[in-house]
């Protein structure tokens, strides 16, 4: 019932997508960097993902 009142929740690959890109522009390259790339995500994704699943992306990608 009250999830039709809350916002529409991000799919997997739409988070990996915008996490990309949130990487890209805050200049992460290494793990150390999840800080900052969690910092720009949680406001920008405010809402639309939850952030056990943001920062489990943000170290994967940054693991790479």
């Amino acid at each position: 019932m009250i999830e039709k009142f809350l916002p529409k929740q991000l799919s997997s690959e739409e988070l990996r997508t915008l996490l990309a890109k949130i990487i890209a522009e805050v200049g992460a390259i290494s793990p150390a960097d999840i800080g900052k790339v969690m910092g720009a995500a949680t406001k920008q994704l405010a809402g639309k993902a939850d952030g056990k699943a943001i920062s489990a992306i943000v170290k994967e990608l940054l693991a790479k």
